[in-house]
């Protein structure tokens, strides 16, 4: 299944969001994913932060460029 197929199928804006930004910044996520499992038995403020921001502002950008794909 395709994002466009599931764009414009009866679906959720949540559920599509969730399936537009998955696919779009899996890579940003994974690195993000493996600094907070490297570092949770030390948790300490800020560990992960540029992983953070960097998978943040992969999302922010999914949304500005794709933002049909929240709409119903």
């Amino acid at each position: 299944m395709t994002l466009k197929t599931v764009a414009t199928q009866k679906t959720s804006p949540l559920r599509r969001f969730a399936l537009h930004s998955t696919t779009t910044c899996a890579p940003q996520a994974e690195v993000y994913g493996k600094c907070i499992l490297a570092t949770y038995t030390d948790v300490s403020k800020d560990a992960c932060k540029e992983e953070f921001a960097k998978f943040g502002a992969c999302l922010r950008e999914a949304v500005s460029i794709y933002p049909s794909v929240l709409q119903y």
